[in-house]
């Protein structure tokens, strides 16, 4: 069926075939019918790294495959969402090993993207919890795994669908007593002291920071420092201790339409992230909220995407080394300048990774929403030119509009990640509009 698709920054628009599977024999005929086709979950990847001419939804292929509740070991067709796990593991005692900032993502694309979480630093991506995957090749259904067709597997997690269509994913879990976060916020005056108190919490599981892009002068990237654990039955009220692992409520709000552009603008923002940093009429707040509103505080708004208009939005999402915390004064500094702050700015702190293709390494993250408007593209080749030379990189689950350069020399293994796929995936039969934007090679089928 033709249809317009788009992610979830609604940038770009294209118009596309889009078919469904719920079993592995329609997938197989579906490849072998289409010249060029790409794996589509759930279009929460905010770019086009899942459109193409012909895109296939992984959505009716979602069922659970396995769960051992003893030892916490998962397995589920790739089109099962992350919030459908947790509803069914949480009751249980146990949790995602880890979760990006929405649950409304499929495990195949969280194995796609290698998603992170606030605990990257303590415990990896999600490639780190994976047992053994099947991918649907341009060599056939094959079983990988970090000790089984290394290779692939490595060039599966983060390599955006180019190995393959995802079939089925077994992970490991993670085990909980409560569905409930203890968490602590820090208000942060500026830069510096956020950097600080990163490290001074750094023995903290779960930790990100929302940050104002547009402040100036001595409150020039004034922050609030959101660190948080498990927590354990003696931490609850009386309440919550009553059903300790009772799921949260489910958000109920919605966007109904697309906001008007002139909604979002300098005086909004600015209004927007003086309004946030006052909520916190403490410098220090503790409590223990469920587990929804400190992982996912988006998703209690359903549609939120729409709040940016009929235009769409682009997530900017780069990293920079450790050793470069000039880097991103320059970035802030440069976005301070132009004016275009983000309500939804968040810093994180990556700890070391070094895989073949994934987006993390150890440093600083951050990652800004930008309306679509006139002189954006050109905006951020500056901020990409910046993110370059403080030797940083962009995540391509973000990503809607980077030039090929960029990304030849800030992935380090990018040439091998590409033969990789020339052996799995020769002659290119899958592809996306992002990956034929970055001009893969993708070799001969013959």
């Amino acid at each position: 069926m033709r249809k317009q698709l788009s992610n979830w920054g609604n940038y770009p628009a294209l118009d596309c075939e889009e078919a469904a599977f719920s079993v592995e024999e329609q997938l197989q005929q579906y490849v072998d019918t289409h010249e060029h086709i790409i794996a589509r979950g759930n279009g929460r990847c905010y770019g086009d790294a899942s459109l193409s001419e012909h895109s296939i939804s992984t959505l009716r292929y979602d069922k659970v495959l396995a769960f051992d509740e003893a030892e916490g070991v998962f397995e589920c067709q790739s089109g099962i969402t992350l919030d459908q796990v947790l509803d069914i593991t949480v009751p249980k005692g146990w949790f995602l090993p880890v979760t990006p900032g929405t649950k409304f993502i499929t495990i195949g694309g969280a194995v796609a993207s290698d998603v992170h979480g606030k605990n990257h630093h303590a415990e990896g991506s999600f490639s780190n919890h994976i047992i053994s995957m099947r991918v649907l090749t341009g060599k056939g259904l094959l079983t990988c795994s970090p000790s089984q067709e290394t290779d692939l597997f490595w060039a599966t997690c983060g390599g955006m669908g180019l190995t393959g269509v995802i079939s089925t994913v077994k992970f490991r879990l993670k085990k909980i007593e409560t569905a409930y976060i203890k968490q602590k916020q820090i208000k942060a005056k500026n830069l510096d002291e956020i950097i600080r108190l990163f490290d001074e919490h750094k023995h903290y599981t779960y930790s990100m920071a929302w940050i104002d892009c547009l402040q100036k002068g001595d409150s020039f990237g004034r922050s609030i420092l959101i660190v948080g654990e498990h927590a354990k039955p003696y931490e609850l009220n009386e309440k919550q201790r009553a059903a300790p692992l009772k799921l949260p409520m489910k958000g109920k709000l919605t966007v109904p339409f697309n906001l008007p552009g002139f909604v979002l603008n300098n005086f909004t923002v600015k209004t927007f992230n003086a309004l946030y940093y006052a909520k916190n009429y403490k410098r220090v707040i503790e409590n223990v909220v469920p587990y929804e509103p400190f992982f996912y505080p988006l998703d209690a708004i359903h549609h939120w995407n729409r709040g940016y208009g009929k235009d769409g939005f682009v997530q900017y999402q780069f990293v920079l080394p450790l050793a470069q915390k000039d880097g991103l004064t320059a970035i802030l500094r440069r976005i301070g300048e132009k004016g275009w702050g983000s309500f939804l700015a968040v810093l994180k702190v990556f700890g070391h990774q070094d895989d073949l293709i994934s987006f993390p390494m150890e440093g600083y993250t951050l990652a800004l929403d930008f309306p679509v408007r006139k002189g954006l593209f050109a905006f951020l080749d500056e901020l990409d030119a910046l993110v370059l030379e403080y030797g940083g990189r962009l995540y391509l689950s973000k990503d809607a509009r980077m030039q090929q350069e960029v990304f030849w020399n800030s992935y380090p293994n990018a040439r091998k990640f590409e033969s990789i796929v020339q052996a799995y995936n020769p002659g290119g039969k899958f592809r996306s509009v992002q990956s034929d934007r970055l001009h893969f090679d993708y070799g001969s089928n013959s």
